[in-house]
């Protein structure tokens, strides 16, 4: 297969779409996608997607497919590639030597000298997720360079290009987003061993040694410890339609027990990701071009746009896992479907930076009969003693985040030398958020969620 260049033409033409895509990335990316096709064979979500999740429990997993969960990874992506074909592999070389590149001062060269490639020739799903993760990692990469404040304001068209072009196919922004370093980025080094830190790698990496790998393996983790929960959801709805207490005692005691296996595994990230490492090296090729001074107009992607456009970093609040519980528990950032503060804004924002089966599944959650509003005209005190557990989970998860972010961001950042100018630095998270003022509002309205005793 020759290197194929895309027409000039055809450059133009993607121009003019590509202004019209991220109007609809900012408006909604469910209404843009149709639900068009993802999975492996290209499976097509139809009327199914806002579908009938009171289907039996034994079918529960055909229905989850459909919205890209698996039964053992849950968000995540099972099994990601590793490799991808000629001409495409030139992407991998250079990600998978990332950090010799960025040390040697030759990353950029590397990448301007690329040629723009077309991507019809990456099939399937998992092909292009891996494309997209590669391309994500190298943009980073080429944009923060050695991480010494020498940056490029501008990325070059042979990457811009078909980065924006595979990012429309997807549903996706062209930007690095925890889809792709998190949910897309794992292997096991024995297949048929466990899923566990120790039997596991991520497939590339950023400057900082093994920060990089603790940091996304954890996060992979955490989210598996949690999707075991995913399993119980048509039954909670099942058990609500039927008014039948019992079982839904017992499906949410599930979904307790599986988030205080999250909290379990995140306090994992201690043991592997040094704060320092994370906060001066790793944190900076996770950052974006929204609400990022240093890249105060964006970033222009030569050949899509002609101006520069504005993308988060990536962010938890890109989960879907946890926002997911949000749904199901009735946990409320808005009011009346609209978003209540800044907070739940970026909630909702974050939601268009997830794969769209996965925002299509938060979506039909919604849609179903209110766990929470079942709780209380049940008056069972022992029902709602068990569905304050669940919530209480997601209040110690956020706690235990809020947590996390002081060790990793805030106290380093106070051990800058000029405090003074890095006042920002100190509470602005990946995501381009003042990330500790968003932390807890998020847990102040799950705490608002406990129902309080009569």
């Amino acid at each position: 297969m020759e290197n194929e260049t895309i027409p000039k033409v055809e450059v133009i033409s993607y121009r003019l779409y590509g202004e019209l895509w991220l109007l609809a990335m900012a408006t909604s990316v469910i209404n843009r996608r149709s639900e068009a096709t993802l999975a492996g064979g290209g499976t097509e979500l139809t009327a199914r997607m806002a579908g009938d999740m009171s289907s039996p429990v034994e079918n529960s997993w055909t229905i989850f497919k459909e919205y890209h969960i698996d039964e053992d990874v849950g968000f995540a992506l099972p099994y990601p590639l590793e490799d991808l074909p000629h001409p495409y592999d030139a992407w991998i070389s250079i990600a998978r030597n990332l950090p010799e590149l960025i040390k040697n001062n030759q990353l950029r060269v590397e990448v301007e000298k690329l040629a723009t490639l077309n991507i019809n020739g990456l099939r399937g799903h998992r092909a292009q997720r891996l494309a997209h993760l590669v391309l994500g990692y190298i943009t980073m990469a080429y944009v923060w360079g050695q991480g010494d404040g020498d940056i490029r304001k501008v990325l070059p068209s042979n990457i811009a290009v078909p980065y924006c072009k595979l990012s429309e196919k997807l549903g996706l922004p062209p930007i690095l987003l925890y889809a792709d370093c998190v949910l897309a980025n794992w292997k096991k080094k024995d297949l048929n061993g466990p899923m566990t830190y120790e039997n596991m790698d991520i497939l590339f990496s950023f400057p900082g040694g093994d920060c990089g790998k603790g940091f996304f393996l954890v996060s992979l983790l955490v989210e598996i410890a949690a999707a075991s929960a995913i399993k119980v959801i048509p039954s909670i709805f099942d058990a609500v339609q039927r008014k039948d207490s019992d079982t839904l005692q017992k499906a949410l005691l599930e979904i307790s027990s599986s988030l205080h296996k999250a909290l379990e595994v995140f306090s994992q990230i201690h043991k592997y990701v040094d704060p320092n490492l994370f906060f001066n090296v790793l944190r900076i090729y996770l950052s974006g071009w929204k609400g990022n001074p240093l890249l105060s107009e964006g970033l222009l992607y030569e050949g899509i746009w002609d101006t520069p456009k504005k993308f988060a970093g990536g962010s938890a609040a890109q989960s879907s896992i946890f926002q997911c519980f949000d749904v199901l528990l009735g946990i409320q950032h808005s009011i009346g479907g609209v978003p209540a503060d800044s907070a739940a804004e970026f909630l909702q924002e974050m939601r268009t930076y997830m794969p769209p089966a996965h925002h299509s599944f938060l979506l039909s959650l919604k849609s179903k009969p209110s766990v929470r509003e079942f709780v209380l005209s049940e008056g069972n005190a022992t029902l709602q003693e068990i569905y304050n557990k669940c919530v209480q989970a997601m209040v110690s998860l956020r706690n235990y985040h809020l947590q996390i972010v002081a060790k990793y961001i805030v106290i380093p950042a106070r051990q800058q030398p000029q405090v003074e100018e890095n006042l920002e630095e100190e509470n602005r998270g990946t995501g381009g958020t003042n990330v500790m003022d968003f932390l807890k509002t998020v847990r102040s309205k799950t705490k608002n969620s406990l129902l309080k005793e009569e």
